[in-house]
């Protein structure tokens, strides 16, 4: 079937009791059992609730892997990946990355002996360079956060098999509508669920994606041992959100499209980074990976004092956290996302005051223009 119809029938047809067409949501914590040493394969919700083991055979189905895993939040998610790591263990992670991420590595599991190499994105010959004989795995982001630059994808692929590495990749900018890295030889899919899987700025939620039994079994014991699961509310709300994936990200890449354009005409934009444009660095590289290009661009102004301006001046365009939702956010990375990383970082890696990240909802592209316009009008 088309991702689409796959997306469209998450959750179908999974109570056969009632026939019911939307999952129940089962708010429960425990289940009673049938008799001494029999279950009905649900004993406590820690360990698996049906609402959100309906989501994670969803998931696995439209990822084609072979098990998915429900957590608490995307940070959560890549917590309980973390644990696949021992003391000693050395990691390759793309720089600029989500700088929750960064701060996680950095921060909490140093501490547990567990070391990264930062290299930047698009060098694979510095991914190559930086495998050492503890090395355990590679983790990237199909996209990266805020200035969208795409890996060589499959030279990764190449390179993690010839030393027998794992590849992990946050793919939550891209979902798997446009592209499924498990396909092209991942081995683990993250995506922070709170973006574009749910889609409506309403959930919380984390999810880890995996394409063999070996490696899925260890995801799942740690899933339980850590417990930092998804709640049935939030399951079935991201559940939900699926079934309008298409749909929403068919109608916010055209709006990202438009939007690019336009700034790219604008006077006091001085740099517009979106890979559909048919002249950004990164187009080639992604259109011959995925199926799309996003919904998240990015710009720059001249100065900081402009940032600060046309944030107040938005009407229709929130200043706030996340991405991936119906309405527009627009953000500054440099004191949002990438606040940890040191200043002289975030200049290296483009993540200037001057740089505001957007990402597109569903609204009228017509409306996003002119709110821009007016947000950017000299005085």
């Amino acid at each position: 079937m088309h991702i689409a119809t796959r997306l469209a029938h998450a959750g179908l047809g999974e109570d056969p009791r009632t026939g019911a067409i939307s999952t129940p949501i089962y708010q429960t914590a425990t289940f009673a059992h049938p008799a001494l040493g029999e279950s009905t394969g649900f004993d406590y919700s820690r360990s698996s609730n049906p609402t959100r083991l309906t989501l994670e055979e969803s998931v696995a189905r439209i990822e084609g892997a072979h098990s998915a895993y429900a957590f608490a939040s995307g940070l959560a998610a890549l917590s309980t990946v973390l644990g696949l790591f021992s003391q000693g263990d050395h990691l390759i992670v793309a720089e600029g990355c989500y700088g929750g991420t960064s701060r996680l590595l950095d921060q909490v599991f140093a501490r547990f002996g567990i070391t990264v190499s930062y290299v930047p994105v698009m060098d694979t010959a510095a991914f190559a360079a930086a495998i050492r004989p503890e090395t355990r795995a590679i983790l990237i982001e199909s996209v990266s956060n805020p200035c969208l630059w795409v890996p060589d994808f499959r030279a990764l692929v190449a390179l993690k098999t010839e030393h027998d590495l794992l590849l992990f990749v946050d793919n939550t900018f891209l979902t798997p509508y446009w592209f499924r890295p498990l396909e092209e030889g991942a081995d683990l899919v993250l995506h922070s669920a709170s973006k574009y899987l749910a889609g409506h700025n309403d959930t919380i939620a984390g999810l880890v994606v995996v394409r063999d039994a070996e490696l899925a079994g260890r995801v799942a014991f740690l899933q339980n041992a850590v417990g930092a699961v998804l709640g049935p509310q939030d399951a079935w709300l991201t559940l939900r959100g699926l079934k309008t994936l298409a749909l929403r990200l068919e109608a916010q890449q055209a709006n990202a499209l438009r939007v690019a354009q336009w700034l790219k005409e604008h006077p006091a934009v001085t740099a517009v980074h979106y890979p559909g444009l048919p002249d950004d660095p990164n187009h080639v590289r992604l259109g011959d990976l995925a199926s799309g290009h996003g919904a998240i661009l990015s710009f720059s102004v001249a100065d900081a004092e402009q940032v600060g301006q046309l944030i107040a001046r938005l009407r229709l365009i929130p200043y706030a956290e996340s991405l991936g939702g119906v309405e527009s956010l627009i953000t500054v990375p440099a004191i949002q996302t990438h606040a940890n990383l040191a200043p002289e970082e975030r200049e290296r890696l483009g993540v200037r005051d001057t740089l505001l990240r957007l990402s597109l909802g569903i609204e009228d592209a017509t409306d996003l223009i002119a709110d821009l316009a007016q947000a950017l009008a000299a005085d």
